[in-house]
């Protein structure tokens, strides 16, 4: 097993815990991550934009007037794309741009995220993050202390001193464990997880 130290928030190395080779030390596939990510971010988009066809308008079943014998052209409804208020023919429509990924494939991506940044020495165990009140101040310190910058931070629970003093800094987003994804871990050169958090990330990933 890996041996990882354990640090406070002064940086002061406090133990040494044991981490999981399945799990911080599995060989690193891009292509695995490309396709995890690919579908995590396709997944974020909206997919909003639409536009009313015949079959989606309201009104228009009944026929304006009858086929022949008026000397006017034929119509079948007011609801037309020729008309005025009537469809669009061939507009937008809105869509589901996700796609899917298999759980193992999603649980192996994680597992290689959290190794490339174990292997890499960018990722920090630290035995608490929790705040005694909300002040961006204090984050600020315990940030410069421990030599971070842009930072993603993985806390067991909701702390809500930490999230409140970090929402204003930038390159810093703190994460719970079960909202953890892989483009989190690949978007933040380093790693910060709460001592708390790893057994119970083990056990997930297990």
């Amino acid at each position: 097993m890996a041996m990882a130290k354990i640090y406070n928030q002064e940086k002061n190395v406090v133990g040494e815990m044991d981490l999981a080779d399945d799990i911080f030390s599995v060989d690193v596939k891009p292509e695995i991550l490309h396709f995890v990510v690919r579908a995590y971010r396709a997944a974020q988009r909206s997919g909003t934009v639409g536009v009313k066809n015949r079959a989606l308008i309201r009104g228009g079943g009944r026929k304006p007037w009858k086929q022949k014998g008026t000397g006017r052209a034929r119509a079948g409804t007011v609801r037309s794309p020729l008309w005025r208020g009537g469809a669009v023919a061939f507009g937008p429509q809105a869509r589901d741009y996700s796609f899917k990924v298999n759980k193992k494939v999603r649980r192996l991506a994680l597992k290689m995220a959290l190794s490339s940044r174990f292997v890499q020495d960018d990722l920090m165990i630290v035995d608490s993050l929790e705040l005694a009140e909300v002040k961006t101040k204090k984050f600020l310190a315990m940030r410069d202390q421990l030599g971070l910058k842009k930072v993603l931070i993985v806390i067991p629970e909701e702390y809500k001193n930490l999230s409140l003093s970090v929402r204003n800094v930038p390159g810093v987003e703190v994460k719970t464990l079960d909202a953890l994804n892989v483009y989190d871990i690949l978007r933040h050169p380093q790693l910060v997880i709460e001592q708390g958090a790893v057994g119970k990330l083990q056990e997930r990933l297990q």
